[in-house]
């Protein structure tokens, strides 16, 4: 289940295929799918054949015997310990959240505590002037001012593969997790979900 969230609120909770009918996220824009080998060069390739040659060898490496692997839920591989800003933090002070603790982007909260945006260093970069990996101009913003916003956050039952999906399409790096009171109980990254594909036994992505 997923959920978008909002400055004045939760504005929508539902499905992966619902999540892809509200309005408010039709303007972001989707990643562009990696080109197969010759298409660049203006030559025309079927993409299924390549895509499902490359599946089935893959198939083919693999024990006939090897159990599926656990289906593994955001609850299982989030990153439980949340490094936050506020929405009233001034964009400054935001930037040296994120340098201090080594990301690239945190969830945004209100003063209720609620989840209301996400803010990336590109969103703070247009706000503040970095030299030498130090502040040498600021304008006067708040994180409110430059966040994204409505965000799309999960549930911790969700399936990491719809996560991905919903990454994917709405180009972004990572997933707010909220529980059923709304507040913030975790985060899950692209890293989260490729560290869990690699583990042992592996996630099954073929059924």
């Amino acid at each position: 289940m997923f959920s978008v969230y909002g400055i004045s609120g939760p504005v929508f909770n539902g499905s992966l295929k619902e999540l892809r009918q509200v309005r408010q996220l039709h303007s972001l824009r989707a990643v562009r799918p990696i080109a197969v080998e010759g298409e660049e060069a203006g030559v025309a390739v079927t993409a299924t054949q390549p895509r499902a040659e490359a599946i089935r060898a893959y198939q083919e490496m693999l024990h006939h015997d090897q159990e599926r692997g656990p289906l593994y839920h955001a609850g299982q591989v989030m990153q439980r310990q949340v490094i936050s800003v506020a929405a009233s933090d001034d964009v400054a002070q935001a930037w040296r959240t994120l340098r201090d603790h080594h990301i690239h982007q945190a969830p945004v909260l209100d003063a209720a505590a609620q989840l209301v945006g996400i803010v990336s260093e590109r969103d703070l970069l247009t706000a503040i002037n970095i030299d030498a990996g130090r502040i040498v101009e600021s304008l006067s913003r708040r994180v409110s001012d430059v966040m994204t916003t409505p965000v799309v956050a999960a549930t911790p039952l969700t399936d990491i593969r719809q996560i991905a999906t919903a990454m994917l399409e709405h180009a972004v790096a990572g997933v707010p997790v909220t529980g059923d009171n709304g507040l913030l109980v975790g985060f899950i990254s692209r890293s989260d979900i490729l560290q869990a594909v690699v583990t042992d036994p592996p996630l099954s992505l073929w059924r």
